[in-house]
């Protein structure tokens, strides 16, 4: 026989079973055909598939028979049937479904095709995103509230803060004290009314600074990442300003820029700076800390400072006793 014979022969072969290379194990309806098994073809419409499902579900339920291999049988066939029924509803998946009787050779591609669409998130990631940026913005608004209102309590219980308001609202609370008749008040309101006052004054005339500062919509999550280009923007213009006027320019340092330079030092965040009190920073300032050589030298003396303390402090020589004696990570019985 010669070789074009068997080209002819194989080419025949070929085409004779297209389906059945087409049917892949472990995907869609596996070797069966998904129209074969609801009895449809590819030109059917929705409602006639649905139509096919119904029919045969109603059929192949396993409520509908008796005897355990019965069953057992039309569960099989049950399954089958609703595994058809789901692939060739979704335009989607009928779509990927008929490529693959018409393309059977790229069988990788089917299988990563269907194991795609059965991994994928049913919800949109986008509605997703959305959902968890605001529960975290609403969250964190919240807890800067908690922790405000938490500052705003301490403040209020401390003798030296809670005095001075007392004094402020002297004229308020005294017009609490002297009302008669239907205004007057029993004990117990009248203290409520003066916290309130007291909490009251201590808001309007104290400035809570850094961690424990009052929230604004401004320090929330979703709108930071908003404004994140503004923000990028300022950050390279500032940069930019800083690079021309105090390195090229050789242009002194104003008030704002020394205190940054004593921040950078300090390696303490813009909170935490601004929480310093305001004596403290005027005294870095008085020393010239934005110098790095001065600030070298202020920081030598302050961590000889502590060294010392440490050394008088009773309760770190009874540490370091401990240690010299036992060892780090060493376990006694003793008393």
């Amino acid at each position: 026989m010669h070789f074009s014979q068997y080209l002819c022969i194989l080419v025949i072969m070929l085409a004779m079973m297209p389906e059945s290379l087409a049917l892949l194990d472990g995907i869609y309806c596996g070797r069966e055909d998904c129209y074969d098994v609801l009895g449809v073809n590819r030109q059917s419409t929705k409602a006639e598939i649905g139509k096919a499902y119904r029919s045969l579900a109603r059929k192949h339920h396993p409520d509908m028979h008796r005897g355990a291999e019965a069953k057992a049988e039309a569960e099989v066939k049950f399954k089958l049937v609703a595994t058809a029924y789901e692939i060739l509803r979704d335009d989607e998946s009928r779509r990927d479904y008929d490529y693959m009787l018409d393309h059977p050779e790229e069988y990788y591609s089917h299988y990563y095709r269907y194991y795609r669409r059965r991994v994928a998130p049913k919800v949109d990631v986008r509605i997703v995103i959305i959902a968890t940026l605001t529960i975290i913005s609403i969250i964190q608004y919240y807890s800067g509230l908690q922790r405000y209102d938490d500052a705003i309590k301490h403040l209020a219980a401390v003798p030296k803060y809670r005095n001075q308001a007392l004094e402020i609202a002297k004229e308020d609370i005294e017009k609490i004290s002297n009302r008669k008749g239907k205004n007057r008040m029993s004990k117990s309101e009248q203290r409520e009314e003066i916290e309130r006052i007291v909490r009251q004054v201590i808001i309007e005339k104290m400035d809570v600074r850094g961690g424990y500062a009052k929230p604004t919509i401004w320090d929330v999550l979703w709108v930071q990442l908003l404004i994140c280009p503004y923000t990028l923007l300022r950050f390279l213009i500032w940069h930019a300003k800083w690079f021309w006027n105090f390195t090229i320019r050789k242009q002194p340092y104003g008030r704002e820029e020394q205190l940054y330079l004593i921040r950078r030092y300090m390696k303490m965040g813009k909170n935490q700076f601004n929480a310093l009190e305001d004596y403290q920073v005027e005294d870095y300032l008085r020393l010239e800390l934005w110098k790095k050589e001065k600030f070298e030298v202020w920081h030598e003396e302050q961590e000889e400072e502590m060294k010392k303390k440490l050394a008088e402090n009773p309760r770190y020589k009874s540490y370091r006793r401990y240690m010299k004696n036992h060892g780090p990570g060493r376990m006694t019985f003793e008393d």
